[in-house]
Protein backbone atom coordinates (compact mmCIF):
# COMPACT_ATOMS: atom_id res chain seq x y z
CA UNK A 1 0.00 0.00 0.00
CA UNK A 2 0.84 3.32 -0.79
CA UNK A 3 0.04 6.92 -1.63
CA UNK A 4 1.41 10.77 -1.73
CA UNK A 5 -0.67 13.86 -0.52
CA UNK A 6 -0.46 16.95 0.73
CA UNK A 7 -0.82 17.20 4.64
CA UNK A 8 -0.63 19.60 7.02
CA UNK A 9 1.72 18.49 10.65
CA UNK A 10 -0.10 18.43 13.74
CA UNK A 11 2.56 17.33 16.16
CA UNK A 12 4.82 14.13 16.32
CA UNK A 13 6.12 12.14 19.29
CA UNK A 14 9.63 10.23 19.83
CA UNK A 15 10.00 6.96 18.17
CA UNK A 16 13.25 5.53 19.45
CA UNK A 17 16.37 7.72 19.37
CA UNK A 18 16.56 8.53 15.97
CA UNK A 19 12.91 8.66 14.00
CA UNK A 20 8.83 9.91 15.25
CA UNK A 21 6.11 9.00 14.72
CA UNK A 22 3.88 12.53 12.81
CA UNK A 23 0.42 12.96 12.77
CA UNK A 24 -0.79 14.75 9.48
CA UNK A 25 -3.71 16.39 8.51
CA UNK A 26 -4.76 15.29 4.91
CA UNK A 27 -7.59 16.00 2.64
CA UNK A 28 -8.60 12.60 1.39
CA UNK A 29 -7.00 10.29 3.37
CA UNK A 30 -7.86 12.25 7.32
CA UNK A 31 -5.45 11.85 10.20
CA UNK A 32 -2.89 10.12 9.64
CA UNK A 33 -0.10 8.46 11.57
CA UNK A 34 2.86 7.27 10.47
CA UNK A 35 6.87 6.48 11.40
CA UNK A 36 9.54 9.07 9.92
CA UNK A 37 13.10 7.36 10.04
CA UNK A 38 15.65 10.35 11.12
CA UNK A 39 12.70 12.16 12.05
CA UNK A 40 15.12 13.90 15.02
CA UNK A 41 17.49 15.03 12.65
CA UNK A 42 18.72 18.69 12.23
CA UNK A 43 17.35 18.75 8.73
CA UNK A 44 13.78 17.00 9.59
CA UNK A 45 12.94 18.60 12.90
CA UNK A 46 12.24 22.12 11.36
CA UNK A 47 10.20 20.51 8.67
CA UNK A 48 8.01 18.30 11.05
CA UNK A 49 6.62 21.16 13.14
CA UNK A 50 2.92 21.59 13.37
CA UNK A 51 1.51 23.98 10.85
CA UNK A 52 3.60 23.22 8.17
CA UNK A 53 2.39 22.04 4.94
CA UNK A 54 4.53 18.52 3.80
CA UNK A 55 4.37 16.62 0.92
CA UNK A 56 3.95 13.33 2.32
CA UNK A 57 4.62 9.41 1.15
CA UNK A 58 2.94 7.10 3.08
CA UNK A 59 3.90 3.40 2.25
CA UNK A 60 3.15 -0.18 4.50
CA UNK A 61 2.99 -3.63 3.48
CA UNK A 62 -0.92 -3.92 4.49
CA UNK A 63 -3.33 -0.72 5.07
CA UNK A 64 -3.92 -1.45 8.61
CA UNK A 65 -0.02 -0.64 9.94
CA UNK A 66 1.37 2.07 10.88
CA UNK A 67 3.08 2.18 7.84
CA UNK A 68 6.73 4.78 6.65
CA UNK A 69 6.08 8.32 5.83
CA UNK A 70 8.81 10.57 3.86
CA UNK A 71 8.53 14.31 3.76
CA UNK A 72 9.11 16.88 1.84
CA UNK A 73 8.45 20.51 2.85
CA UNK A 74 6.33 22.56 1.07
CA UNK A 75 4.77 25.37 3.44
CA UNK A 76 7.46 25.69 6.16
CA UNK A 77 5.46 28.80 8.54
CA UNK A 78 5.92 27.46 11.99
CA UNK A 79 8.34 29.65 13.19
CA UNK A 80 5.91 32.69 12.28
CA UNK A 81 3.35 30.88 14.07
CA UNK A 82 5.39 30.26 17.22
CA UNK A 83 6.08 34.13 17.28
CA UNK A 84 2.47 34.84 18.58
CA UNK A 85 0.25 33.12 21.38
CA UNK A 86 -3.02 33.01 19.31
CA UNK A 87 -0.67 31.26 16.57
CA UNK A 88 0.87 28.93 19.19
CA UNK A 89 -2.46 28.11 20.98
CA UNK A 90 -4.21 27.90 18.19
CA UNK A 91 -2.61 25.36 16.14
CA UNK A 92 -2.57 23.38 19.54
CA UNK A 93 -6.34 23.49 19.69
CA UNK A 94 -7.09 22.57 15.96
CA UNK A 95 -4.88 19.81 16.71
CA UNK A 96 -6.82 18.39 19.48
CA UNK A 97 -9.80 19.29 17.89
CA UNK A 98 -9.15 17.03 14.96
CA UNK A 99 -8.20 14.27 17.55
CA UNK A 100 -11.40 13.90 18.26
CA UNK A 101 -11.97 12.41 14.96
CA UNK A 102 -11.85 8.93 14.00
CA UNK A 103 -7.98 8.47 12.53
CA UNK A 104 -8.06 7.98 8.51
CA UNK A 105 -11.16 9.13 8.13
CA UNK A 106 -11.53 12.14 5.21
CA UNK A 107 -12.61 15.34 6.62
CA UNK A 108 -11.93 17.54 3.68
CA UNK A 109 -14.31 20.71 4.83
CA UNK A 110 -12.18 20.68 7.80
CA UNK A 111 -8.87 20.34 6.03
CA UNK A 112 -9.19 23.00 3.47
CA UNK A 113 -10.65 25.12 6.68
CA UNK A 114 -7.52 24.36 8.52
CA UNK A 115 -5.18 25.12 5.26
CA UNK A 116 -6.59 28.60 5.33
CA UNK A 117 -6.79 29.16 9.28
CA UNK A 118 -2.93 28.25 9.31
CA UNK A 119 -2.14 31.58 7.33
CA UNK A 120 -4.42 33.78 9.36
CA UNK A 121 -3.06 32.14 13.17
CA UNK A 122 -1.12 36.08 14.01
CA UNK A 123 -4.38 38.33 14.60
CA UNK A 124 -6.57 37.70 17.01
CA UNK A 125 -9.86 39.04 15.52
CA UNK A 126 -9.14 37.21 11.94
CA UNK A 127 -7.60 33.93 13.89
CA UNK A 128 -10.79 33.47 16.56
CA UNK A 129 -13.44 34.00 13.92
CA UNK A 130 -12.09 31.40 11.64
CA UNK A 131 -11.77 28.86 14.83
CA UNK A 132 -14.60 29.44 15.87
CA UNK A 133 -15.86 28.71 11.68
CA UNK A 134 -13.94 25.27 12.27
CA UNK A 135 -15.39 24.88 15.79
CA UNK A 136 -18.88 24.77 13.98
CA UNK A 137 -17.62 22.39 11.25
CA UNK A 138 -16.43 20.31 13.91
CA UNK A 139 -19.60 19.60 15.73
CA UNK A 140 -21.83 19.44 12.62
CA UNK A 141 -19.01 16.56 11.55
CA UNK A 142 -19.41 14.97 14.29
CA UNK A 143 -23.20 14.74 13.73
CA UNK A 144 -24.16 17.78 16.37
CA UNK A 145 -24.43 20.65 13.51
CA UNK A 146 -26.31 23.80 14.80
CA UNK A 147 -28.83 25.18 12.63
CA UNK A 148 -28.02 28.86 12.53
CA UNK A 149 -30.54 29.84 9.17
CA UNK A 150 -33.88 30.54 10.53
CA UNK A 151 -35.56 31.31 14.02
CA UNK A 152 -36.79 27.77 15.70
CA UNK A 153 -39.99 29.97 16.97
CA UNK A 154 -41.00 31.36 14.05
CA UNK A 155 -39.30 29.71 11.06
CA UNK A 156 -37.96 33.52 9.69
CA UNK A 157 -34.65 34.55 9.04
CA UNK A 158 -34.71 37.90 10.01
CA UNK A 159 -33.25 39.75 13.10
CA UNK A 160 -31.62 36.47 14.40
CA UNK A 161 -29.55 36.96 18.06
CA UNK A 162 -29.60 33.96 19.75
CA UNK A 163 -29.00 30.04 20.07
CA UNK A 164 -31.20 27.46 22.10
CA UNK A 165 -28.75 25.93 24.30
CA UNK A 166 -31.27 22.75 23.71
CA UNK A 167 -31.89 22.50 19.96
CA UNK A 168 -29.04 24.69 18.82
CA UNK A 169 -31.51 26.26 16.75
CA UNK A 170 -31.20 30.37 15.83
CA UNK A 171 -33.81 32.37 17.92
CA UNK A 172 -35.28 36.25 16.72
CA UNK A 173 -34.85 39.24 18.90
CA UNK A 174 -38.60 39.16 19.71
CA UNK A 175 -39.51 35.19 19.90
CA UNK A 176 -36.37 35.13 22.49
CA UNK A 177 -37.16 37.79 24.11
CA UNK A 178 -39.07 36.12 27.14
CA UNK A 179 -36.02 33.90 27.77
CA UNK A 180 -32.98 35.80 26.99
CA UNK A 181 -31.29 34.88 30.22
CA UNK A 182 -31.32 31.20 29.04
CA UNK A 183 -30.31 31.83 25.51
CA UNK A 184 -26.86 31.84 24.11
CA UNK A 185 -25.68 34.88 21.75
CA UNK A 186 -25.37 34.38 18.50
CA UNK A 187 -22.53 36.73 16.72
CA UNK A 188 -23.52 39.03 14.37
CA UNK A 189 -20.72 37.79 11.34
CA UNK A 190 -21.84 34.10 11.91
CA UNK A 191 -25.26 35.52 10.26
CA UNK A 192 -24.37 35.44 6.99
CA UNK A 193 -24.36 39.12 5.08
CA UNK A 194 -21.35 41.44 5.13
CA UNK A 195 -20.75 41.75 8.78
CA UNK A 196 -17.62 42.05 9.77
CA UNK A 197 -15.98 40.13 13.07
CA UNK A 198 -15.27 41.81 16.22
CA UNK A 199 -13.69 40.72 19.33
CA UNK A 200 -16.90 41.12 21.27
CA UNK A 201 -18.61 38.72 18.74
CA UNK A 202 -15.62 35.97 18.99
CA UNK A 203 -15.81 35.52 22.43
CA UNK A 204 -20.02 35.12 22.32
CA UNK A 205 -19.47 32.97 19.58
CA UNK A 206 -16.82 30.84 21.31
CA UNK A 207 -19.22 30.51 24.54
CA UNK A 208 -21.69 28.91 22.30
CA UNK A 209 -19.33 26.48 20.32
CA UNK A 210 -18.01 25.46 24.08
CA UNK A 211 -21.35 24.75 25.47
CA UNK A 212 -22.25 22.49 22.75
CA UNK A 213 -18.74 20.61 22.70
CA UNK A 214 -18.71 20.19 25.99
CA UNK A 215 -22.56 18.65 26.20
CA UNK A 216 -22.02 16.54 22.83
CA UNK A 217 -18.74 15.78 22.84
CA UNK A 218 -16.07 16.48 25.79
CA UNK A 219 -18.31 15.38 28.55
CA UNK A 220 -19.87 11.91 26.89
CA UNK A 221 -16.00 11.12 26.12
CA UNK A 222 -14.92 12.06 30.08
CA UNK A 223 -12.83 14.94 28.26
CA UNK A 224 -12.03 18.65 29.33
CA UNK A 225 -11.81 21.54 27.61
CA UNK A 226 -8.53 21.94 25.58
CA UNK A 227 -5.93 23.85 27.76
CA UNK A 228 -5.15 25.47 24.13
CA UNK A 229 -8.18 26.50 24.18
CA UNK A 230 -8.14 27.65 27.44
CA UNK A 231 -5.10 30.06 26.30
CA UNK A 232 -6.46 30.89 23.04
CA UNK A 233 -9.47 32.53 24.52
CA UNK A 234 -7.42 34.30 27.19
CA UNK A 235 -5.41 35.67 23.96
CA UNK A 236 -8.89 37.06 22.77
CA UNK A 237 -10.13 38.80 26.11
CA UNK A 238 -6.54 40.01 26.54
CA UNK A 239 -6.54 42.22 23.09
CA UNK A 240 -10.64 42.69 23.72
CA UNK A 241 -9.78 44.50 27.02
CA UNK A 242 -6.78 46.15 24.83
CA UNK A 243 -8.84 47.43 22.52
CA UNK A 244 -11.51 48.80 24.89
CA UNK A 245 -8.55 50.35 26.52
Amino acid sequence: MEWREEGIVLGVRRQGETSVVAEVMTRSRGRHLGLVRGGRSRKLQPVLQPGNTVEVNWRARLDEHLGFMTVEPVALRAARLMESAVGLYGIQLLAAHLRLLPERDAHPRLFDTLALIVEHLDDPVAAGALILRFEIALLEELGFGLDLSTCAATGGSDDLVYVSPKSGRAVSREAGEPWRDRLLPLPAFLKGGEAAPVLSDVADGFRMTGFFLARHVWEPRALREPDARIGALGVISRARASAAG
